[in-house]
């Protein structure tokens, strides 16, 4: 017996017991996902899928946890003549458990929660973002088969990839969906992927990176009244079809051979509106489907891409503070790697599930008003702290989160008190002046 089994054996203490989230999380939900994927525990196992469905949650929740230490410590082994688990059984009982069924927990999550959101909008429509993140994987030989690495002229990332592509609500930072494969897959074709879940009544935020005529016209023909808004390409061709009012042009585009081949609804041009404002001395110019003036004013159009931050401060959520910006996944298998992100998705969705109904405690605050890393531990520490409590002051801890919600609430922006500057990086060999450079 290895050293480490042996600490294992004799120092084996619960971290929390998950079923206080069930108000969350209905264990029916959980019940019906392994059901529909034909993964059922057919005889009495030390880790039972439903059960294994939180631990996935929870490697993502408790990051500092080894996968063995994790799995020993929460309250989901059945108990036996030894109550431990081996590293060789949990990653059995993970293969077992497949990734389709954290998809399916998260997919029907995020349907449920979001219906019952009752999200904010904006002259009729609910803000949604689209943007991209990369993953990095463990340098597993099976990894580096399935997932390609980003070069330069420096050479190949030090890790093998994954490019994800996320739709989220802006105000919440609720995910609705995500899909994400190899580094090496365009971000539009994973954007493609989430058409199917496009909301009604939505105007989603694009940066200018998703400029495809293709993928903009499936998006607004994907529901009756779905639109997308984004800034203009430089270099972008248009012919002018009419004005509708000062830096408001109705414009249409022509769509090129290559695109209608590869998109087959896609017609030989589109009309969209063109809108340019100056900020901060620069003009910005963004195009849009919103093209009925009287129903979407010009003033407010260019200034809501700015909202469009959100979703990278979402990414940042889930990177920095909630894995510890412990930025390389654990699992050393592909299909393991797939079933690790789902349940990182399905964990950051929870808490801020949870900041959702603690801003509804608040007047006139949205969840993204709330400090998320100071929300997320709080959340978290009281869900440690549950299984020591008494049966009947569970319910009191768990509604004191939301009355606690006030203290999570993030001051206003400060206005920036000096400009930015470059600041010259240290060379021990000489280097051109530049402009602006600070010197230390």
């Amino acid at each position: 017996m290895q050293l480490s089994e042996a600490l294992a054996r004799t120092h084996i203490t619960r971290l929390t017991e998950f079923t206080c989230l069930a108000d969350v999380l209905e264990p029916e939900l959980i019940q019906s996902c392994l059901d529909s994927q034909g993964v059922a525990t057919l005889r009495r196992r030390k880790l039972p899928m439903d059960a294994m469905i939180w631990a996935v949650i929870g490697m993502a929740l408790f990051r500092g946890e080894s996968v063995r230490s994790l799995i020993n410590k929460l309250d989901i082994v059945l108990p036996q003549e030894i109550d431990y688990v081996a590293r060789s059984a949990v990653t059995q009982a993970r293969k077992r458990l497949g990734s389709e069924v954290i998809r399916e927990v998260f997919s029907r999550s995020a349907n449920t929660w979001h219906a019952r959101a009752e999200h904010p909008h904006w002259c009729g429509l609910n803000l949604y973002g689209v943007d991209g993140v990369v993953w990095r994987t463990p340098d597993s030989v099976q990894n580096q088969a399935a997932f390609a690495r980003t070069a330069n002229a420096s050479g190949e990332a030090a890790y093998p990839q994954i490019r994800m592509v996320c739709l989220m609500e802006l105000s919440s930072h609720l995910l609705v969906n995500s899909a994400f494969d190899s580094v090496a897959e365009n971000e539009m074709n994973l954007a493609s992927q989430l058409i199917p879940s496009i909301p009604n009544h939505s105007l989603t935020l694009f940066d200018r990176g998703f400029y495809s005529l293709g993928l903009l016209h499936a998006w607004q023909q994907a529901q009756p009244d779905s639109h997308w808004l984004l800034p203009l390409k430089k270099g972008t061709q248009y012919e002018v079809v009419r004005t509708l009012g000062k830096h408001d042009q109705w414009v249409k585009l022509t769509t090129t051979p290559q695109a209608r081949k590869k998109w087959p609804q896609l017609p030989d041009t589109l009309e969209a509106r063109l809108l340019t404002k100056t900020v901060k001395g620069k003009s910005v110019a963004i195009l849009t489907s919103l093209t009925d003036p009287m129903r979407y004013p010009s003033e407010d159009i260019v200034d809501l891409y700015a909202h469009r931050w959100e979703i990278e401060l979402g990414y940042r959520e889930m990177k920095q503070h909630l894995l510890e910006s412990r930025f390389t996944l654990r699992s050393q298998l592909p299909e393991l790697v797939t079933q690790e992100l789902w349940g990182v998705l399905l964990a950051y969705n929870l808490i801020r599930y949870k900041m959702l109904l603690m801003a509804k405690s608040l007047s006139s605050v949205h969840p993204n008003q709330l400090s998320f890393r100071d929300a997320a531990s709080y959340i978290i520490f009281k869900l440690t702290q549950l299984p020591s409590q008494t049966p009947g002051n569970v319910p009191r801890d768990v509604l004191d989160i939301e009355r606690n919600a006030r203290q999570f609430k993030l001051d206003g922006k400060r206005e920036r008190a000096y400009p930015r500057v470059l600041k010259m990086s240290k060379n021990k060999y000489p280097v051109r002046p530049k402009k602006n450079a600070v010197h230390s």
